[in-house]
This record gives C-alpha cells, structure tokens and sequence, in this order.
C-alpha cells in the first residue's frame, strides 16, 4: 500500500478509474491468469485506478476466498502504481468480513456497496456504514444506490465519520446529489470525494461535473480504453468538440444498446471484453450473456468509436 492518501491519489485522477471485470473460465472457474491479464492491460493504458470486485466485477457472484485472491492478484500487477480500492458489500457482518479480506490482500481502499435486500432507516444505514470504516483501517466511498439512499442530512455525517473520504452516486437524481453536495460544503471542513457512478457514466459526466462532482467510474475503458482516454482527456481540457462527438456518435448510442437487456451493465462489457480479444469467460448467473446481435451490434459501435478519434486528428 501506498503512503500516500487514497483522497489525494483520486482528487485529480491521471486517467479514467477502472472497474475491470472478473474473468471466469468454460468451467465458470476463476480464471486467475485472465484476470491478472485484464488488470495488468488496463493499468498500462493508463488507467488512474484500479476498483476490483465491485459492480461491473461481479462482486455478488464471488465467494469470500475468490474475492480476496482477485484483489490480491489486482495488487501485485498494479505494482503500488495506481491505487486499488475492492468492493464491500452484503449486511453488516458480511461486510465488515469482505472489508477485512480487502486489508488483508493489500487494496488501498474500499467501496461500499448498499446492504443485502433490506431497505433500511437513514438511522440503520448510518450505523451499517460506520461499522463498515471503522472495521479497518482502509478509507471508505459509500456507493449510493438501489436500497441505499441518502439524505444530505445523512451524507453530512458520513463525512464527518473516521475513514469514511467518499460518495459515489449510482441513483441518477442530480437534484439530490446538488443538494447533498452543498450539505456537505457547508456543514463539514476538510475534502470529500463524489464520484459519477451511473453505468456508462461518460453519458451523464457533463452535468455531474457542472454540480460539483468531478470523478466517474468508466466501464468502457474496460474494452475500448482508448475511447475512455480519449474523452477523460477532452473533458478535462475543455474539449467540448471531442467530447460532443464521443457523447454522440459512440457513447449515447452504447447505452441505448446497453438498455436493451437486464445486466447488460456488467454482461456486454465482458463482451467487449472479449472482442477485443482477452477471453474472460461469460457471467455468472444470475445475469446472463448479450444476444449474438447485440455484440454484432456492441462491435461495430468499438469500431465506429475508433472512425471518430481519427475523424478529430
């Protein structure tokens, strides 16, 4: 692990962060050497950091013992380069354990995934959270979504609890997340990271920056990292044609695809994955696989997002 803060290292990321996929095997095994493969290429494209075993790396399909050898691998292949943060999620007792396997393989932070099934109290998810960063040692993003919902009132004292340095936004409703943003600048002292954490969040990037959130998560740069780094870097240089022409011609047109099916969030991504080359296997169920002409479809998208970069040289 890095002496450096897990905040700072993020606060003004070099590159996209990367939520690699989780390669499984024909048998629906681990694939161990896929993984380490996907992590490893991802880290010398460019990415600023590594999220291992969270939503888009099947975190809910992981045994304790794959999820500790998985952010244990992405730690030895990212070298101390980039920083790892690993998923955390399920009830408080589950989470504190996956929290605690996190430390121990090496991860630099975690990301806090919403509570098992229950839909609980401002109250009950506070302390679920508290108990979750005071666990370890490692700095903690609260991942807003699904059952997980926060007030700015709650928000506020996630801030102000020991360990706790983030929130990321999966729920899509920027009216909340303004106002949970000027919560949290006025009633708290310090930094506090947001985070863009929609599917395909390049598509919503443009508004989230405009309310005070700066960091997104980027499943595109799992398959097509050249496009992820392409538009990071227009984005933050004001590149408003670039940008435009990414959102229009690739990016608005992969999420139209990717409404298509249930879990095509995780499940065309390991398909791009996969055309791109890297065989990472299929996904577990209970998601399932892209129709054949929906990764036709998903191929030909990469390949026209690829004309557009040459069309703005």
């Amino acid at each position: 692990m890095t002496p450096a803060p897990l905040a700072a290292r993020l606060s003004i990321p070099s590159g996209p962060l990367f939520f690699p996929v989780t390669a499984f095997g024909p048998d629906g095994a681990l694939d161990l050497a896929a993984y380490r493969a996907h992590v490893r290429r991802g880290v010398e494209a460019g990415a600023a950091a590594v999220f291992a075993c969270c939503g888009t790396g099947e975190f809910h399909a992981l045994t304790p013992e794959e999820f500790q050898t998985c952010v244990r691998a992405a730690v030895e292949e990212t070298a101390g380069r980039v920083p790892v943060v690993a998923g955390a999620g399920y009830g408080t007792a589950l989470a504190v354990r996956y929290a605690r396997l996190a430390e121990a393989a090496g991860a630099d932070g975690l990301l806090a995934m919403p509570p098992y099934l229950v839909v609980a109290g401002q109250e009950g998810l506070l302390r679920h959270y508290r108990e979750v960063a005071a666990a370890t040692a490692l700095p903690v993003i609260v991942y807003q979504r699904d059952n997980a919902v926060f007030t700015p009132a709650t928000v506020v004292e996630l801030a102000r609890t020991d360990g706790i340095v983030g929130f990321k936004d999966g729920l899509g409703d920027l009216d909340l997340m303004q106002r949970v943003v000027s919560a949290v600048r006025t009633e708290t002292t310090g930094d506090f990271l947001y985070f863009n954490g929609l599917p395909t969040a390049e598509q919503t990037q443009l508004a989230y920056r405009a309310i005070g959130v700066p960091l997104y998560s980027s499943a595109v740069f799992c398959f097509a990292p050249e496009l992820a780094l392409a538009f990071h870097a227009a984005l933050n240089s004001g590149d408003d044609s670039t940008v435009r022409r990414l959102l229009d011609g690739f990016y608005r047109p992969f999420v139209e695809l990717r409404a298509q099916g249930r879990g095509y969030a995780v499940s065309l991504v390991k398909a791009g994955v996969r055309l791109r080359g890297l065989d990472v296997g299929e996904v577990r169920p209970p998601l399932h696989e892209p129709t054949e002409d929906h990764v036709k479809h998903l191929a030909a998208l990469i390949e026209r997002g690829h004309a557009l970069l040459e069309e703005g040289k």
